[in-house]
């Protein structure tokens, strides 16, 4: 069985850059910058959504189903560098070769990571592949959009139309899964200003559980999981997490239905 790894990020703005991009004298605060970035992104278009190449990410986490064994775990800790938990991430890649899930991955997520590993100069040779290395890579790999080594959830339920879109909380929820847990990725800047890295991460990896269960009632409806494997998949991820003891977890089983 090819090895599964869902993935999410989670993002502030990215305050070194912007303070370049804008301008700013160097003694210019953070918190300032992001300000000042959000204020004229809002002026431009009406939203404080920034580009993309803006993002500085501050959390990757993963969930990896290999073998007989399934985990949830956010990369690094929380005092890594971002060049740190993106190279991590690469280095997954080229250790599993795995099938990488994401809610809204190719919209985000994933060109998000192309620009912060163009900036920190990461390697991520296995992940660019398109059969130069590996033949098979010509016929399915992870950048183009219509090849299932990436599978972008979202993008694949809309049929490629953004119109059709489904928030990943609202599918999770009506599926009968936990859904988020007292946090979104518009709280994120200000959970970080007040340092709750740790509650970022923990919010992340929950989002990588949601995202992971959508994917098997996913691939039951499509006839790659027969009633009885998933409930046996689900099991695992229940079982999993009934594991861990951080309290995270505890509040994301007794929201599961």
């Amino acid at each position: 069985m090819t090895p599964t790894l869902v993935f999410d990020i989670e993002t502030i703005p990215d305050t070194d850059g912007l303070r370049t991009l804008l301008d700013l004298p160097a003694n210019t605060s953070d918190e300032d910058v992001a300000n000042v970035a959000l204020h004229q992104r809002r002026q431009q278009n009406g939203t404080e959504f920034l580009p993309l190449h803006q993002h500085r990410i501050c959390a990757i986490s993963c969930a990896l189903r290999e073998g007989k064994q399934f985990k949830v775990w956010t990369l690094g800790d929380p005092d890594s560098s971002e060049a740190e938990i993106i190279q991590r991430f690469f280095d997954g890649i080229e250790k599993y070769t795995p099938q990488i899930i994401s809610w809204n991955g190719s919209g985000f997520d994933l060109p998000v990571l192309h620009y912060r590993g163009l900036i920190h100069g990461i390697n991520a040779s296995r992940y660019w592949d398109l059969g130069e290395d590996d033949k098979e890579f010509k016929w399915n790999n992870y950048i183009s959009r219509y090849h299932t080594r990436h599978l972008d959830l979202m993008d694949v339920m809309a049929m490629f139309n953004a119109r059709a879109n489904a928030p990943l909380d609202d599918l999770a929820k009506l599926c009968g899964f936990p859904g988020k847990l007292g946090m979104d990725g518009s709280k994120v800047w200000d959970a970080y200003k007040a340092g709750k890295i740790a509650e970022i991460r923990d919010y992340c990896e929950t989002d990588v559980a949601n995202t992971h269960l959508v994917f098997l009632r996913f691939q039951l409806m499509r006839g790659h999981l027969t009633a009885e494997a998933y409930e046996a998949e689900v099991n695992l991820v229940r079982d999993t997490l009934s594991g861990y003891i951080a309290p995270h977890w505890t509040e994301f089983l007794a929201a599961w239905k």
